[in-house]
């Protein structure tokens, strides 16, 4: 869980000073962003309410979720969210947006989802759950459920070519190429089809926790979210962030999400 939230801390300088360099250095001017914030709405949620959707109504289970963003919104506004879910979120009704966004901002937040469920087929309805007020359209969607699955399949010990081959099977992203092939060419984009793939390779295409969240600033894109996505995988994959990366981010996180996600990790990570 903080492998996503330290991604989010690092990227977030670099989404808007981008760089293409890979040995860049960690800036005194990064902060959490609407990554983290929504990241810990989704971990409220589940701990608030851990049951399966077998046992609850989909719908139902999609309204706690979208309760909780709102919730998260109105408590840290300024955290850099996107147009149409700040629209949606300042609404004072729960209903789903009218807009059928396509962006990556569902996927920045459903690592926990991959962490808490035991079984595959829940990972990718409560992940679905966790999109459907915000964006309801299928390619977001389906990023949601590859950045979930992907965490799921990092926790019970799958490779990475096991991971790989999943998600190039079940959603049809292609994964097959390197970072170094595409980073001249790379361009900000937070199409959800677009650039959650990438980021899945910068884990793939990692040796370490470090070097997944290395790969994804120097593509210099959307370098908060898609760092986020790819630290979250890379922790639970790695099991380990260097000390360095913690005493960095620790000091620029929020105490009351950092409490929240401590108790998350306990309860479904060690």
């Amino acid at each position: 869980m903080f492998g996503a939230i330290y991604g989010d801390i690092i990227g977030s300088y670099y989404e808007v000073h981008c760089t293409k360099n890979y040995d860049f250095t960690f800036h005194k001017n990064s902060s959490f962003t609407d990554d983290s914030v929504l990241t810990t709405a989704t971990c409220e949620a589940i701990l608030l309410n851990p049951e399966p959707i077998k046992k609850i109504k989909l719908n139902h289970r999609a309204l706690e979720y979208a309760m909780q963003y709102k919730n998260y919104y109105f408590r840290f506004p300024h955290a850099g969210y996107g147009t149409m879910f700040t629209e949606w979120a300042k609404e004072k009704t729960a209903y789903p947006s009218k807009q059928k966004s396509f962006g990556n901002g569902g996927a920045m937040r459903v690592v926990p989802i991959g962490l808490a469920y035991e079984s595959l087929e829940q990972v990718l309805l409560q992940a679905k759950a966790s999109y459907l007020y915000t964006h309801h359209h299928k390619k977001a969607i389906q990023s949601a459920q590859v950045v979930a699955s992907a965490v799921y399949l990092a926790k019970h010990h799958a490779s990475k070519s096991e991971i790989k081959k999943f998600i190039s099977e079940t959603f049809q992203f292609n994964l097959d190429y390197q970072i170094q092939d595409i980073r001249n060419n790379y361009q900000f984009d937070s199409y959800a089809e677009y650039s959650v793939p990438p980021a899945i390779v910068c884990f793939l295409d990692s040796h370490d926790y470090e070097s997944a969240i290395r790969n994804a600033i120097s593509l210099g894109g959307d370098a908060d979210t898609m760092a986020c996505i790819a630290g979250g995988i890379a922790q639970v994959f790695y099991k380990s962030i260097p000390e360095h990366i913690k005493k960095f981010c620790d000091t620029r996180l929020d105490f009351g999400i950092k409490q929240v996600i401590k108790t998350f990790e306990q309860q479904y990570f060690f």
